[in-house]
């Protein structure tokens, strides 16, 4: 049984920071679940270029408002309770109203590996 805490995780090499955002990274690869789970804050007023060509991920929004914008497609709001699930390796624009901070817990497959960025394209790695 593997048991944490988002405080603990918060305190170690499991919190990876960005410009946009920052995530906490409570299940890793590592851990041999075949996904991963995290708990990311998109920082209020930004905006987001995303585009998982190598993962999946399922955003449940925990608190916080904003929307997200499929390129070529349509826009959705997304507030508490909304879940979106990039199932097409969707590239999108993820964006956080100015009021607060959208906290989301997120689902990956793959499982990141935890030290993982978005790369100029917004593309996360397969990391072996």
């Amino acid at each position: 049984m593997i048991v944490r805490t988002l405080e603990e995780c918060r305190q170690s090499e499991r919190r990876v920071v960005a410009k946009t955002w920052e995530s906490v990274r409570m299940l890793l690869k590592d851990d041999n679940m075949g996904f991963s789970f995290h708990i990311t804050n998109i920082y209020q007023g930004t905006e987001t270029h995303i585009h998982y060509k190598n993962h999946l991920e399922s955003v449940y929004c925990v608190s916080g408002e904003g929307e997200i914008e499929v390129v070529g497609g349509e826009t959705y709001p997304i507030k508490p309770g909304t879940l979106y699930i990039l199932d097409k390796h969707d590239e999108h624009y993820l964006r956080a109203y100015k009021e607060a901070d959208m906290v989301m817990a997120c689902v990956f497959n793959p499982p990141l590996t935890g030290a993982e960025v978005h790369d100029e394209d917004g593309v996360y790695p397969i990391v072996e």
